[in-house]
Protein backbone atom coordinates (compact mmCIF):
# COMPACT_ATOMS: atom_id res chain seq x y z
CA UNK A 1 0.00 0.00 0.00
CA UNK A 2 1.50 3.29 -0.58
CA UNK A 3 1.71 6.49 1.09
CA UNK A 4 -1.15 9.15 1.75
CA UNK A 5 -0.63 12.93 2.51
CA UNK A 6 -3.34 15.48 2.98
CA UNK A 7 -3.56 18.59 4.46
CA UNK A 8 -6.82 19.03 6.69
CA UNK A 9 -8.72 22.44 6.94
CA UNK A 10 -5.36 24.10 5.61
CA UNK A 11 -4.17 23.65 9.09
CA UNK A 12 -2.44 19.88 9.84
CA UNK A 13 -0.88 17.82 7.39
CA UNK A 14 -1.83 13.90 8.23
CA UNK A 15 0.59 11.16 6.52
CA UNK A 16 -1.28 7.49 6.49
CA UNK A 17 0.71 4.31 7.26
CA UNK A 18 0.48 1.08 6.90
CA UNK A 19 3.93 -0.67 7.87
CA UNK A 20 5.38 -2.17 10.38
CA UNK A 21 6.74 0.23 12.97
CA UNK A 22 7.19 4.06 12.04
CA UNK A 23 11.13 4.79 11.87
CA UNK A 24 12.95 7.46 12.02
CA UNK A 25 12.24 8.03 8.23
CA UNK A 26 9.13 8.42 8.11
CA UNK A 27 9.27 11.35 10.67
CA UNK A 28 11.65 13.02 8.60
CA UNK A 29 9.29 12.70 5.54
CA UNK A 30 6.69 14.10 7.49
CA UNK A 31 8.71 17.11 8.80
CA UNK A 32 9.54 17.44 5.24
CA UNK A 33 5.95 17.82 4.14
CA UNK A 34 5.30 20.20 7.06
CA UNK A 35 8.80 22.47 6.25
CA UNK A 36 7.53 22.69 2.79
CA UNK A 37 4.03 23.09 2.98
CA UNK A 38 4.77 26.15 5.93
CA UNK A 39 2.27 24.58 8.67
CA UNK A 40 3.45 23.49 11.57
CA UNK A 41 1.28 20.82 12.80
CA UNK A 42 1.56 17.40 11.43
CA UNK A 43 0.03 13.80 12.20
CA UNK A 44 1.78 10.62 11.48
CA UNK A 45 -0.58 7.63 11.55
CA UNK A 46 -0.32 3.89 11.67
CA UNK A 47 -2.72 1.97 10.67
CA UNK A 48 -0.77 -1.22 11.64
CA UNK A 49 -1.52 -1.40 15.29
CA UNK A 50 -3.28 -2.74 17.53
CA UNK A 51 -5.02 -0.11 18.36
CA UNK A 52 -5.86 3.28 16.49
CA UNK A 53 -4.58 4.98 19.65
CA UNK A 54 -1.15 3.61 19.76
CA UNK A 55 -0.34 4.58 16.38
CA UNK A 56 -0.57 8.40 16.01
CA UNK A 57 2.09 10.88 16.69
CA UNK A 58 1.80 14.00 16.89
CA UNK A 59 4.60 16.48 15.53
CA UNK A 60 4.67 20.05 16.17
CA UNK A 61 7.15 22.64 15.18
Amino acid sequence: MGDIAAVVEDRVVIELKAVDAIKRVHFAQLMSYLRVSGKRLGLLINFNEHTLKAGIKRIAL
